[in-house]
């Protein structure tokens, strides 16, 4: 089980999965467009020994499929995701069980709570060097530009950790930082998250925020911090859950701050509130370069790592990237939950050509009419991530939401346009969705593409197109003697649009 970056490693390199690149290369644009072209391919995750005006290698596209993401996470197939998400769902909204069965499937969720607790360590990996104040130069870490358009040298996969400064509640997230000078850096956080949140409670109560950057840390715990599920339960314990087992978490040298133990480095700092520079432009997810923002800012004066750390980092643009990888796998996790949430739901799914959060595809048990549009509404609002979510398609059980032929042939067959398109105008939106024509402030889409009963229709619907059972039955007995048997449909299919359509 890898419990921090280098055990990954080591499971990827084991597996076949890593490739070490020992030839030099620039951490300017040229690591980026190695490592996309890497992504595009599906291909191994990438260690680069020689880095450009550093002592420190490279780690990048670790995450760079499903399939490591799993492994990442302790589990060997995707399916085994969304039983995650049934144990973080009955936490979530536990009921009290009906029957024995359930209560004992509760019990042992809440001994993994137990299990989960972080740990605690005074002899910590991540602080076996120290370098404070005036000897600090963040211009060691081998810090990547992926685009020729970007301001600058980023962090992209770092855990930003700050705390509430009156109730001590502690918050993990993965926000962009743009390199400023030797000691400082802006970061970038949406008004909404649980950092800008701290920000502005120290304002309002005339403190610095005290923020902590760990980098290089077990990618299990970036995908718990990936994760923003309303419950109340902190990343860590979320990590613990994911993991099995406790985040061994230590005290930063100079804050009062815990980060976790095992990372490579720990980059410690404030920010003094209304203090800001401009921060951008840098290419971002939605595949463009975003714009330039007033970003607050971050006077580092301590840096600790490991002896021989290795450095991790990742870049944002258009899919396929590692960021959307973790989404399709975080959308399974989703699933229970959104169930729970809205219980006509049966499944979704947010396809990774619409940035894995722009559109979203739901299927519904339909039993009443403008059940689809009550779905979709509540779908909007069931978890904070899909605040963002442009246009929601709404289709029936029966209809494989994975495969892009069904759902077209579901809009096309069953949408009226004048009937089955609503709008919802001027809502809140992201800043960086440049289609939206002011910026923060956009509209969002519902199409009901359900099969319609009365009241929506006034006529009867046609009757579907099904295989005779009888001659379906007997060409699956004859399929081998037809010569075929080395062709499986749903492989091709698979093969043919990428998706897993099980």
């Amino acid at each position: 089980m890898a419990r921090d970056l280098r055990e990954f490693i080591n499971q990827l390199e084991q597996r076949g999965q890593l490739r070490r690149i020992k030839a030099l290369v620039d951490p300017d644009l040229e690591i980026a467009e190695i490592s996309n072209r890497m992504l595009q391919a599906g291909g191994p995750g990438l260690l680069f020994e020689n880095v450009k005006g550093s002592n420190f290698p490279i780690a990048i596209n670790l995450m760079g499929t499903v399939e490591r993401i799993c492994w990442a996470m302790n589990m060997e197939h995707p399916e085994e995701l969304e039983t995650l998400g049934k144990k973080l769902a009955l936490l979530q909204q536990p009921k009290p069980p009906k029957k024995i069965s359930q209560a004992i499937d509760f019990g042992k969720v809440l001994f993994d709570v137990l299990k989960a607790k972080p740990g605690k360590t005074f002899l910590p990996p991540c602080q076996q060097v120290v370098i404070e104040k005036e000897d600090l130069d963040l211009n060691i870490l081998p810090l990547i530009r992926p685009y020729c358009g970007d301001a600058g040298k980023i962090i992209t996969l770092g855990l930003v950790i700050t705390k509430d400064c009156e109730t001590g509640t502690p918050n993990v997230g993965v926000y962009r930082l743009q390199l400023q000078s030797k000691n400082t850096m802006t970061v970038h956080w949406l008004s909404v998250r649980g950092g800008a949140r701290h920000l502005r409670k120290a304002a309002e109560n005339g403190k610095k925020l005290e923020i902590a950057i760990a980098l290089g840390v077990d990618p299990l715990i970036i995908m718990a911090a990936a994760t923003p599920i309303p419950v109340d339960l902190s990343e860590w314990l979320f990590a613990g859950l994911y993991g099995g087992s406790g985040v061994t978490l230590t005290k930063c040298k100079t804050l009062d701050l815990e980060v976790p133990a095992d990372a490579e480095f720990i980059l410690e700092g404030t920010i003094t509130p209304g203090e800001v520079l401009p921060d951008g432009p840098f290419g971002d997810h939605m595949g463009y370069y975003g714009g330039v923002e007033d970003s607050p800012l971050i006077r580092f004066h301590c840096l600790t790592h490991r002896k021989d750390p290795i450095y991790l980092t990742t870049f944002s643009g258009r899919p396929p990237k590692e960021e959307a990888m973790m989404a399709i796998a975080l959308n399974r996790i989703y699933t229970p939950i959104l169930r729970q949430q809205v219980s006509e739901i049966t499944d979704f799914f947010l396809p990774m050509e619409a940035l894995s959060y722009k559109a979203a595809i739901i299927s519904i048990d339909k039993a009443y009419p403008g059940q689809a549009r009550r779905a979709a509404l509540a779908f909007w609002s069931a978890l904070p991530q899909f605040t963002y979510t442009k246009f929601v398609i709404v289709v029936d059980k029966d209809i494989n939401i994975r495969d892009p032929r069904q759902v077209v042939w579901a809009i096309s067959s069953k949408v009226d346009p004048s009937r089955d398109v609503f709008i919802l105008p001027e809502t809140p939106f992201d800043t960086l969705d440049f289609a939206s024509q002011k910026l923060g402030l956009g509209g969002r889409m519902g199409i009901d593409a359900t099969t319609k009963m009365y009241p929506e229709t006034d006529h009867e619907w046609g009757e579907p197109l099904e295989s005779d059972i009888d001659v379906a039955a007997m060409v699956d007995r004859r399929w081998v003697e037809y010569g075929l048997g080395d062709i499986i449909l749903n492989e091709v299919n698979a093969n043919l649009f990428g998706y897993d359509i099980k």
